[in-house]
């Protein structure tokens, strides 16, 4: 990838840059889905995890569970769902705004004091679309897109998966962005776009 195919993947629609990565170790849990899919998912997350070098863990300190997977057939039912307001301000009118717009899945991210990401709110609405994806591509596809902060456009075009034969993998330069953003040499947080240059210039050295 370019350094300006990677700031894309970081700038946002109103043209800002804004990266960040996990500062901590990912403690996730997952409601709603049956056993079998819970252990794809836990393969996902295992994967991705491994491939960035970072760590994974049982609980967080702070949070309990920090990155939280709601899967629903009806975005009313985050509503139904004990002490989610708590944790997430103003959730009726993001229930609300979801479903005019048809939405089927959304993240929000909690941040450190250092800009990095301590926590991740992640919801999947099982519209016709998403239920028609082998459960590896969605658990696969959601893992990716929670590791770091994506812009909103990110993948809007182009999915971060890619057909291998018969198997599904990531996209061997979505692979290589994310290896680069954990180096411990980067930052974990970055709203300046020459942060892409860096990243770039660890994927030319990780090559």
């Amino acid at each position: 990838m370019s350094p300006e195919e990677i700031e894309t993947l970081f700038t946002r629609d109103d043209g800002s840059y804004r990266f960040a990565r996990w500062g901590r170790p990912l403690a996730p849990v997952v409601f709603g889905v049956e056993e079998e899919t819970l252990s794809v998912l836990k393969g996902a997350f295992e994967a991705v995890v491994v491939l960035a070098d970072h760590k994974m863990a049982e609980t967080d300190p702070e949070f309990g569970s920090n990155c939280m997977i709601f899967f629903m057939r009806d975005w009313s039912e985050l509503l139904a769902v004990p002490n989610l307001g708590k944790l997430i301000p103003e959730l009726d009118e993001m229930v609300s705004r979801l479903r005019e717009a048809g939405a089927n899945q959304y993240r929000v991210f909690r941040f450190d004091e250092d800009g990095a990401i301590k926590a991740a709110f992640v919801f999947i609405c099982m519209d016709a679309e998403m239920a028609a994806q082998p459960a590896g591509d969605l658990a696969l596809n959601q893992v990716v897109q929670v590791m770091l902060l994506w812009s909103e456009g990110a993948f809007r075009e182009r999915s971060p998966l890619a057909r291998a034969g018969e198997s599904t993998i990531l996209r061997p330069e979505i692979a290589g962005v994310i290896r680069a953003a954990y180096d411990p040499v980067m930052p974990g947080a970055a709203v300046d776009s020459a942060h892409a240059l860096r990243l770039f210039a660890r994927m030319e050295a990780g090559a």
